[in-house]
């Protein structure tokens, strides 16, 4: 028999010839691929892709492992550049001081300056660091920063951001980042972590949606529903009912060309009195980022359209 630890499943669509069978097995110990079935020895002196040393934890993996982490579009040099540690610590992890650590330091200095050599690096160290920053004040996933990170780097290359505002840009990239990946926010919500108005940020968003061939499509009041109702701590049963209550809105023509937050926020108070947990429109309003009077009228014009009756 094989040892259970020295074998590995073979998920290719490869037959045993003698008895056609498909329970193959990799005998690491023995280099041999083994038909389970009949026994019969398809392949010999195969070569271990695996690493040669073994772990037990994630930390003795990481420790042992002779790779780099992932490339990066969040950073300026996309994380392959050498970093030199400011622990000012030798190799067996004592302290250093005296004129080794000041030569270190002077070594970091130097090597920070290269990596910013070029005015383009020191443009997307820039905005990398501030769509960063705005990503999470927003609490924004780590791919939607890959995503803005290219966005923005892709107009770098096109030449759109010299004379331009890099936070304008940032902010833009953010934002086409978030519809692209279907997490959107609105301008609103952007201009509150930028330090730019929302008209600022939309027209620079137009002009590289304009320039890069940007084809992303404008979210609609169902996209925002997840996370308003996350927000507003309404169980499965009430975002699934503002779904529906849009999904019908929507195959009557209702909601095409209108402010999907409005519409958002009406289908989730409708919803909300249907399965029972109330919520005011004055929270809703709050929580969707429109006033109470375009609740209170997108909530009308769903109720007359789908013959909702609610107290």
């Amino acid at each position: 028999m094989v040892d259970e630890e020295t074998k590995g499943e073979v998920e290719e669509d490869v037959e045993c010839p003698e008895c056609g069978s498909k329970h193959l097995s990799h005998d690491y110990q023995k280099a041999e691929l083994v038909c389970q079935a009949c026994g019969l020895v398809l392949e010999e002196s195969l070569i271990d892709q695996g690493p040669e040393w073994r772990a037990f934890d994630a930390e003795q993996s990481a420790s042992r492992a002779r790779t780099g982490a992932p490339s990066s579009y969040t950073l300026a040099d996309k994380g392959l550049s050498t970093t030199i540690d400011t622990s000012n610590r030798d190799a067996m992890g004592g302290t250093i001081s005296g004129e080794a650590a000041r030569q270190a330091q002077t070594i970091r200095k130097w090597q920070r300056r290269i990596r910013l050599s070029r005015s383009v690096e020191r443009n997307l160290n820039y905005a990398l660091a501030e769509m960063g920053r705005m990503a999470t004040q927003l609490k924004l996933p780590r791919d939607v920063q890959q995503e803005a990170g290219l966005i923005y780097r892709r107009a770098v290359e096109k030449g759109l951001v010299r004379g331009r505002s890099i936070e304008a840009l940032s902010a833009a990239s953010l934002y086409a980042a978030c519809r692209a990946v279907g997490l959107p926010r609105t301008l609103d919500e952007i201009a509150t972590v930028s330090p730019l108005h929302r008209r600022d940020i939309g027209r620079s968003y137009r002009f590289l949606a304009r320039e890069m061939g940007l084809k992303i499509a404008p979210p609609g009041p169902a996209d925002y529903i997840s996370r308003f109702c996350s927000e507003l701590e309404l169980d499965p049963a009430t975002e699934q009912e503002a779904q529906n209550l849009l999904k019908k809105a929507g195959q009557e023509e209702l909601i095409s060309g209108r402010g999907p937050t409005g519409f958002a926020g009406a289908a989730i108070y409708i919803a909300t009195r249907v399965t029972g947990q109330r919520r005011s429109q004055k929270v809703i309003a709050t929580v969707t980022g429109v006033t109470e009077v375009t609740i209170r009228n997108r909530y009308r014009e769903l109720a007359d359209l789908l013959g909702i009756e609610i107290d």
